[in-house]
C-alpha cells in the first residue's frame, strides 16, 4: 500500500486532513511526536496516510518532517495548511507551491540585502497540480458546497519566520519588492521541502488555502476562514493523491533492474546507500558548525535536526551492513 505524510501546523488543519481519513490509529515516536495513521480509500486503491501536527516555523517543520521521513519511508509528503494572500488570491483559493522562498536569508548592512533561497516542489507533483486546477474534481470533496467557487493557482509560496498581518508592514512591502510572483507567504513549507530533498528527493509539495489577506486577518479568522482554507486545501491535496498514477508510487524497482543479478542489484543499492552516507554526515557536520555559532535559543532546535541525522545514517548503516553480509563483503 503506497503511504503519504501529511504536516500540519494548526489544528485546524489537522482536523481537515483528519475528515478524509478511515481506520485512524495514534501511533509515538521514540523522540515524542505523535502522528495519526489513516486509510485513505479511492477508486479501489488504498493509500495509508500519516498526519501529524506539528506547530508553526519552518525549523520546527524540517525536524518533524526529516523524522517522518527517516521512520515512515512515505512515497509522497504533503504540507496541508493556510496561508496569508499577498497578491491576486481571494478568501478561500488553493495555493500549490512550484516553489518555495526562504525570504529571511540575507544580509544585514544599512539595508537589508536578501540572498533568496528557493526549493523547488516536486516536479511530478506540481504538474498533477496544474492538471487538477483545470479540472475542478477537487471541488466534489467539500461538503458542503462553497457559495463562492474557489480557485486553484499552482504558483511561488514566500516561507519566513513572522506572521505578516499588514499590508504597510516592512515585512509585505519587502516580500513585493524582492519576491514578487509570491501569491501566499507563510512559515513552515520551506522547512518541509528542504527536508524532502536531502532525503533523496522525496516528492513534495506545499498546498495552502487562503485564510487572510494580510490586512484584515483578524475579521477574517471570526467569519471562518481559517477552517474554510484548511477544508480547501486538504480537498485538493487528497485530489491530488487520488489522481497520481496507478502503480507508480508502488515501483521501486524497474522491470530492467528486476532481470539483473541478485547480487548486481544489490551492489547497486550499496553503492546508492554509500552515496547517501556520505551526504548524511555532510550534513551532520554543517548542522553541528550552525549550533556551534548559533544563539542559545536556537541550539535546541539544531540539536533536533542533528539527531534526526543522526538516527538515518544508523538506519543507512544498518542496511550497508546487512547487504555486505548478503553479499559476503
Amino acid at each position: 500500500m503506497p503511504r503519504a505524510v501529511i504536516v500540519t501546523a494548526l489544528s485546524t488543519e489537522y482536523l481537515a486532513v483528519h475528515e478524509h481519513l478511515t481506520d485512524l490509529r495514534e501511533e509515538t515516536h521514540r523522540q515524542g511526536t505523535i502522528y495519526e495513521r489513516g486509510i485513505f480509500s479511492v477508486q479501489g486503491r488504498n493509500w495509508e496516510i500519516v498526519i501529524a501536527e506539528i506547530g508553526a516555523g519552518n525549523i520546527g517543520s524540517a525536524v518533524e518532517t526529516e523524522r517522518a521521513i527517516a521512520h515512515f519511508s512515505p512515497e509522497v509528503v504533503l504540507f496541508v495548511g493556510v496561508a496569508g494572500g499577498v497578491k491576486d488570491v481571494a478568501l478561500g483559493d488553493v495555493v500549490a507551491s512550484t516553489k518555495v522562498y526562504g525570504y529571511e536569508s540575507g544580509k544585514a548592512e544599512q539595508t537589508f540585502r536578501p540572498r533568496p533561497e528557493v526549493v523547488l516542489s516536486a516536479h511530478s507533483l506540481e504538474q498533477r497540480a496544474r492538471a487538477e486546477a483545470k479540472r475542478g474534481d477537487w471541488l466534489k470533496r467539500l461538503h458542503p458546497s462553497p457559495a463562492t467557487i474557489p480557485r486553484v493557482f499552482v504558483a511561488p509560496i514566500a516561507s519566513g519566520e513572522k506572521v505578516v498581518a499588514s499590508k504597510e508592514s516592512d515585512i509585505f512591502n519587502f516580500l513585493r519588492s524582492h519576491y514578487g510572483d509570491a501569491v501566499a507567504v507563510e512559515m513552515d513549507g520551506f522547512g518541509l521541502l528542504e527536508a524532502a530533498r536531502i532525503n533523496h528527493a522525496v516528492p513534495a509539495i506545499v498546498i495552502r488555502g487562503i485564510s487572510d489577506l494580510i490586512d484584515g486577518k483578524s475579521k477574517a479568522d471570526v467569519e471562518g476562514f481559517q477552517e474554510i482554507a484548511a477544508r480547501h486545501a486538504s480537498a485538493f491535496a487528497f485530489e491530488l493523491l487520488a489522481k497520481l498514477p496507478k502503480g507508480k508510487e508502488e515501483q521501486r524497482v524497474s522491470p530492467a533492474r528486476m532481470k539483473q543479478p541478485r547480487t548486481q542489484r544489490e551492489l547497486e543499492r550499496l553503492t546508492e546507500l554509500e552515496r547517501q552516507r556520505t551526504e548524511l554526515l555532510q550534513e551532520i557536520a554543517k548542522f553541528e558548525n550552525m549550533r556551534n555559532r548559533a544563539s542559545s535559543s536556537a541550539t535546541g532546535d539544531l540539536e533536533n535536526i542533528i539527531i534526526s541525522r543522526k538516527e538515518s545514517l544508523e538506519k543507512v548503516d544498518q542496511e550497508i551492513s546487512k547487504i555486505r553480509n548478503e553479499i559476503g563483503e
